[in-house]
C-alpha cells in the first residue's frame, strides 16, 4: 500500500486518479483538486509533486525517496518546486505574488523532470492577481504542473476553473474514518467530531485536540437561553465579539448548523440526518416551538452573517443582532 495511503487511507479514490494521469503519461498543466479543510489535500498535494519529480520512482508508483530529487525536495530546496499560500491567514494572494511567479514559469525547469507549483487557498486569488494568473494559464509553460488546492472553489472565477482538471478529495466510508480517529486516540465523540468536520478527519483530529466541543456546548446553551428569553443578548454578544476570527467562524459555523437541524426535525427528516445529534433533545423541543418560516429567515440571516466575518463590520454588533433575531423565532 502506498505511503499516503497508509497514512491517509481515505484517499484511495483520489490517488487512483493521480496515478492514472502519471501511468498514461498525461500530467495535468493545471489541477485543482477540491475538498473540505481538513481532508489532507496538500498532503496528497506534494506526495504527487515528490513522485513526479523522482528520477527513480518505485514500480509501485512510490517515490524512491533517494534520489537527489526527492532529498531536496524532503528538504524543501527544491529548484522546481514552488509553494504559494497568503502571506496571512484571510489575506488575499496579490498580484505581486502572481507577477513574481510567472517571471519564474518563464525559464525553463532546472531538472529533466516536471516543475510543480502549489497554490495553497487558491481561491484567495483577488481579482488582479486571478486575471494575472489566467494570462498565465492561457499561454502554460513546458514541463510544469500548477496544483490549485481549495475548499470553495465557488470563488475561482470560472474561467480558471474550465482550465483545470478536477479532482474531488473527500471520505467516501465514514467507518473508515471513525476508525481512523479512533487509531489516533480519538475514542470519544468521533462520529460526531466527524460531522462537526463535514467529514473531514484531520479536522476531526483537531477539534478532538482542541476540546471544541466544551466550547461548542456552552455556547449552544447560552444561545438556547436568549431564544427562550432567559437571558439578556447583550452580555453575550459582548463575550462573543471577543473571540478570534477563526473561532467566530465555527461559532457562526455552529449556529447555522443547530437552525438546519430544527428545520430537518420540523420536515420529520429521519434522525440520521441530524448533525448535532448530542443536542437532539433541545433541538426537538425547540422545532415544535418555533415558526418555519422565520427558522428559514433565521438561517438566511447566519448565512449571511458567515460572508460578512470578512469585512469591516461591528462584530459586536452582528452579534447583537444575531442574537436580537432569534428571540424573533418563537413569534414567527
Amino acid at each position: 500500500m502506498s505511503n499516503i495511503l497508509q497514512t491517509y487511507p481515505w484517499m484511495q479514490p483520489s490517488w487512483t486518479q493521480l496515478n492514472r494521469y502519471i501511468g498514461q503519461n498525461r500530467i495535468p498543466q493545471a489541477l485543482l483538486m477540491i475538498g473540505n479543510t481538513g481532508l489532507g489535500k496538500l498532503q496528497l498535494a506534494e506526495y504527487f509533486t515528490q513522485l513526479i519529480m523522482c528520477s527513480s520512482p518505485m514500480m509501485e508508483g512510490e517515490p524512491c525517496g533517494k534520489c537527489q530529487s526527492c532529498t531536496l525536495f524532503k528538504a524543501r530546496t527544491h529548484p522546481d518546486f514552488i509553494y504559494l499560500k497568503p502571506e496571512e491567514p484571510g489575506k488575499a494572494i496579490g498580484i505581486d505574488i502572481i507577477r513574481q511567479l510567472t517571471t519564474k514559469l518563464v525559464l525553463k525547469p532546472q531538472f529533466e523532470s516536471y516543475r510543480v507549483v502549489i497554490i495553497d487557498s487558491a481561491d484567495s486569488l483577488n481579482n488582479a492577481s486571478a486575471n494575472a494568473f489566467l494570462k498565465y494559464l492561457e499561454e502554460p509553460t513546458e514541463r510544469t504542473c500548477l496544483v490549485l488546492l481549495t475548499d470553495k472553489p465557488s470563488k475561482l472565477p470560472a474561467t480558471i476553473r474550465s482550465r483545470c482538471q478536477k479532482l474531488h478529495v473527500s471520505v467516501s466510508d465514514e467507518n473508515q474514518a471513525i476508525a481512523w480517529l479512533e487509531s489516533q486516540g480519538v475514542t470519544d465523540n468521533a462520529a460526531l467530531l466527524l460531522n462537526l468536520s463535514k467529514g473531514s478527519p484531520l479536522l476531526a483530529k483537531q477539534f478532538a485536540n482542541d476540546s471544541v466541543l466544551d466550547f461548542r456546548s456552552d455556547c449552544f446553551n447560552k444561545w438556547l437561553k436568549v431564544v427562550r428569553a432567559e437571558e439578556s443578548f447583550i452580555t453575550i454578544a459582548e463575550q462573543w465579539y471577543k473571540l478570534d476570527k477563526k473561532t467566530m467562524e465555527f461559532l457562526l459555523y455552529c449556529l447555522t448548523g443547530w437552525v438546519m437541524d430544527i428545520i430537518k426535525l420540523k420536515c420529520h427528516s429521519p434522525d440520521d440526518k441530524i448533525v448535532n445529534i448530542d443536542l437532539f433533545s433541545d433541538l426537538k423541543q425547540l422545532s415544535e416551538q418555533l415558526d418555519l418560516k422565520a427558522l428559514y429567515k433565521y438561517y438566511d440571516f447566519l448565512l449571511l452573517s458567515q460572508q460578512r466575518l470578512d469585512t469591516q463590520l461591528n462584530k459586536q454588533l452582528m452579534f447583537e443582532e444575531i442574537l436580537i433575531n432569534c428571540t424573533e423565532l418563537n413569534r414567527g
